[in-house]
């Protein structure tokens, strides 16, 4: 039996590694509310070209001055890449237009499916496939 406990750990381990790529990855439906389109203008404070999904923030002004920082997600950086959009094309203070979709938690993160780059370039920001608005594959409801 003791021989056993070594190899049941590393199997445990080895299941927890491969399984928290695939916790990290979700549909649109599942975290976002495809009924509450918003749009933010604000500056970058931070990129994260991270995979499966990249993060960006910005600070975001509301009607009474204050101001708030948001999560954006978007695709992973490959994606990203090649639809346009390459990370040396924003910095830190750039202004950023983003169309997206409320978190249902209502935490201040939306998915980014349309970004205007400072550039005027707009982006597609989606993780394909993932059933939200404008992916072109069927929504999940």
């Amino acid at each position: 039996m003791k021989a056993k406990v070594p190899l049941i750990a590393a199997s445990l381990a080895l299941l927890a590694a491969v399984a928290s790529p695939a916790l990290a990855h979700h549909s649109f439906s599942a975290e976002f509310d495809g009924a509450k389109p918003v749009r933010l203008v604000g500056k970058i404070t931070k990129i994260e070209w991270t995979n499966p999904h990249s993060y960006f923030y910005l600070d975001v002004k509301n009607a009474k001055g204050e101001t708030a920082n948001w999560a954006c997600e978007g695709g992973g950086p490959g994606a990203l890449s090649r639809r346009g959009w390459k990370k040396g094309d924003v910095k830190i203070g750039d202004t950023l237009i983003v169309d997206g979709y409320l978190a249902k938690d209502g935490s201040r993160t939306i998915d980014a499916r349309r970004i205007t780059l400072p550039d005027g370039r707009s982006i597609y920001g989606g993780t394909p496939g993932d059933g939200g608005p404008g992916d072109g594959q069927p929504q999940n409801k």
